[in-house]
């Protein structure tokens, strides 16, 4: 049996945090979530997730800042990074990868497209 695929959410604000970990949970998805950059940063070397939903702009560690520090670490670095921002202005897109997210999805998000958009990433058969 193939291993469930572990998904670590991101977001200073609780709310959204909350409603993207429960769509997924609700789809079958391990689940942690982190309210900052630093926290995420622990918890993806502690729970080995295959994909990370990053929200970019929060206080502590920011996004930007923790996804240069996980694809710097050879044990981190394969993690599939999905940043999930507000921010559609193209010089933070363009920091956002910079930064090496994998890709983006826009605030306000649909928690099914985010299911989907998961879905679609664990249906490649990463490696856990």
């Amino acid at each position: 049996m193939a291993d469930v695929f572990r998904i670590l959410v991101v977001d200073d604000y609780e709310d959204a945090r909350t409603l993207y970990a429960e769509a997924l949970r609700e789809s079958g998805f391990v689940v942690w979530t982190a309210s900052d950059g630093a926290e995420a940063v622990a918890k993806a070397h502690q729970h080995r997730p295959h994909a990370i939903v990053m929200d970019l702009a929060m206080p502590i560690v920011d996004g930007f800042s923790a996804t240069q520090t996980l694809k710097a670490d050879p044990r981190t670095r394969g993690i599939f990074i999905l940043a999930l921002t507000g921010h559609a202005e193209r010089s933070f897109v363009g920091r956002a990868y910079a930064s090496n997210v994998d890709a983006i999805m826009l605030k306000p998000c649909s928690p099914l497209d985010l299911v989907a958009r998961i879905r679609a990433e664990s249906s490649r058969g990463r490696e856990s």
